[in-house]
This record gives structure tokens, C-alpha cells and sequence, in this order.
């Protein structure tokens, strides 16, 4: 599908970062507006807050709903700040664009279930209101696009994309899981559409924020949506990630943002000489497997199975043991061998297989 998407119009839109800030969620109007103060103070234009909270079990708070619309009405009033807010049903933007809400997120959880982003469009379509789609809760590149598409389908231009982390199973040290290929991939198929990232709910950790934030500005992303409270240990969800409007302030101020398209003799000849190995990678890959399909017909010829444990747990001894010594890094090689594996077991299939 050829998506058509606009610019956005917000404030500070072609300058890096962008920057949306505010509280998980609005907790009361004394909370909201005291944020909103302190972050307009900080030079953020754009403040955020939840007003319908999905939680993922019952009895945590799911935020106060259409109760909390006058409070980021408020806000705008008295700082000039444009809002935002999540969308989840055709109810929840129908309330916020007579409350006169002026930039919409679709969440992970809803970007995940195509029907209720088709519910989303149609709730908004003829509504010129820009609407950011953050990445769906598992790892699925497809969905997400799917998700914009069922929007631009509606006619809604002004699209963008936030990256907020994937669910991964035994995942360590973030809340979620950056996996940086995903958003790279999504940017490299709509290079026009904006790219945020949200580092408060990659990290769940506060002391983390500001080190994923660099990681976004490193991959030449537009800018960050980042859940700042004014009392952020008393926050009503998602504490541990929060981060006070003077945190904020000091975040920004120690970010490096580098050239996003650096272009000269020396990179140029760099990236031609990684182009020469590239090739040279590729090739050794076909003769790799051209030795393993050959190893497949003298399984086939023997009526040997393809599978031999003891031999993939050799070669993965054997590249782990020289990690260190090439500067990999040890999961890598785990992965990449894992891949070259994969592949070298559907060719043996497929001639074993083969009745010709």
C-alpha cells in the first residue's frame, strides 16, 4: 500500500529531539497542573497524560477517565501547552476531541488487535488530528505497519510512529525490549513519517531513562516521549519509570545529537570496504550452503537424520570460545549461528524430502 503521510505540525517538529513530556497518568488537576507548570518552565510545548489507563491485570488504577478531560483542558488554558492522550475506542477520542485534545497515541496493547485499530480509524476519520502509533506489544513489524495503514486508510496524514519496547520472554534489564531492528526496519519503509521513541517504558527504571534516550538520539531518531511527574515515588502507575521535570531538564541537557546523515571521503570509504565484506560474507554463506546440501544428499543416500546435536553444540563451542579474542559479542554469535543453522537444516529437508 503507497501511505501518505504529512508533516505533523506540532512544535518542535525538524528539530532534534522533539520532546513530549508528562505524567503516566492524570492522578488529579492539582498533580496535572503542577507538572504541566514545571515542565513548560523546562521549555516543553507538548505535555502528556493518560486518562484511560489499560492495566495488565484488574485492581491497579486505570486512571480517571472522562472526569480528568477539564483538567487537560486547564492545562491548556493556563500554559499554552498543546495535549496528548491514549485513544483505545471510538468512545475515548469522540470525549477527548469535544475536550479539545490535540494529538492522539494508539497503544501497544490496541495497535496488537487490528479490530480495534479499524474501530480507531473510523472514530477518526475526517478529524485532521495528528496520531502517533506505538509499536504492538509483541515483536511484529508487519502489525505495526498494518496499524498505520488502517489509519491512512481513513485519511488521516498526520501519522506518526513512537517506539516503546517489545514483550520478550526472560528479558533482564529492560521493562521491554529495545530490539533497535525493529523501529530501524519501520523507518527505512516510511522514511517521511516521524520516529519517536519512549524510553520510560523500554527502561521501567528510572535510572535507566536518560541512556536509552541516547541510544534513540544515536539512531537518528526525531525524539522521545518521556513520563515526567512532579512526585514521581508517589505516582499512581508506573512509578519505578518516571522521572521529575528536573531530571527532565537535565536529561535533555547532557543528550549528544550527532549529524543524522554524516557524509564524507573517509566514512564513504569505510562503507565501501564494509559493502566489499558484505559480499564476501554472502559468498561464503553460498558456499556454505552449497557443502550442506551436499551433506544432505549423502543423508538421504545413508537414510541419516538431519539433525546432530553434538555437531551444532561443536560449532558453537568452538565460535563462543573466539568471542572475545574477534570483539563479539557472545549472544550474537549465538543468534547468527542460530540463523546459518535454521537454514542449513530446511535445505537438508527439502532434498530429503525430495522423492526425485
Amino acid at each position: 500500500m503507497q501511505l501518505q503521510i504529512d508533516k505533523l505540525n506540532i512544535p518542535g517538529e525538524g528539530r532534534r529531539p522533539l520532546i513530549i513530556a508528562g505524567p503516566c497518568s492524570a492522578e488529579s488537576e492539582e498533580q496535572l497542573l503542577d507538572t504541566a507548570h514545571q515542565l513548560k518552565d523546562k521549555g516543553i510545548k507538548i505535555l502528556r497524560a493518560g486518562i484511560w489507563k489499560p492495566r495488565t491485570k484488574p485492581g491497579g488504577f486505570e486512571g480517571m477517565g472522562k472526569e480528568a478531560l477539564p483538567w487537560l483542558q486547564k492545562v491548556k488554558e493556563e500554559t499554552g501547552m498543546l495535549v496528548a492522550t491514549e485513544a483505545a475506542t471510538p468512545e475515548h477520542v469522540e470525549l477527548s476531541l469535544k475536550a479539545g485534545v490535540d494529538i492522539f497515541w494508539i497503544g501497544a496493547r490496541t495497535t496488537a488487535n487490528p479490530f480495534a485499530v479499524q474501530a480507531l480509524a473510523d472514530a477518526l476519520r475526517g478529524v485532521d488530528i495528528p496520531v502517533f502509533v506505538k509499536n504492538p506489544i509483541n515483536p511484529d513489524l508487519e502489525l505495526w505497519i498494518g496499524a498505520i495503514e488502517r489509519l491512512n486508510e481513513a485519511g488521516i496524514r498526520r501519522i506518526g510512529a513512537i517506539h516503546r519496547g517489545f514483550s520478550c520472554y526472560n528479558q533482564k534489564i529492560y521493562r521491554y525490549s529495545p530490539m533497535w531492528q525493529i523501529p530501524i526496519e519501520l523507518r527505512r519503509r516510511i522514511p517521511e513519517m516521524m520516529m519517536l521513541c519512549d524510553p520510560s517504558h523500554i527502561s521501567g527504571r528510572r535510572d535507566l531513562v536518560a541512556g536509552v534516550s541516547q541510544q534513540a538520539m544515536d539512531l537518528n531518531m526525531d525524539g522521545l516521549i518521556i513520563e515526567s511527574h512532579c512526585n514521581p515515588d508517589c505516582a499512581l502507575s508506573d512509578a519505578r519509570q518516571q522521572i521529575s521535570p528536573d531530571t527532565l531538564e537535565q536529561l535533555l541537557g547532557n543528550l549528544i545529537i550527532r549529524n543524522g546523515i554524516p557524509s564524507s571521503e573517509n566514512i564513504d570509504m569505510m562503507r565501501q570496504k564494509i559493502d566489499e565484506i558484505d559480499d564476501q560474507i554472502l559468498d561464503m554463506l553460498g558456499r556454505r550452503m552449497q557443502v550442506c546440501r551436499q551433506i544432505g544428499d549423502y543423508k538421504k543416500e545413508h537414510d541419516m537424520t538431519v539433525v546432530h546435536e553434538m555437531r551444532y553444540s561443536e560449532i558453537i563451542d568452538k565460535w563462543e570460545a573466539r568471542c572475545e579474542q574477534l570483539g563479539i559479542d557472545r549472544e550474537f554469535i549465538n543468534k547468527m549461528f542460530g540463523l546459518i543453522h535454521q537454514e542449513s537444516i530446511r535445505q537438508q529437508i527439502e532434498i530429503i524430502n525430495n522423492k526425485k
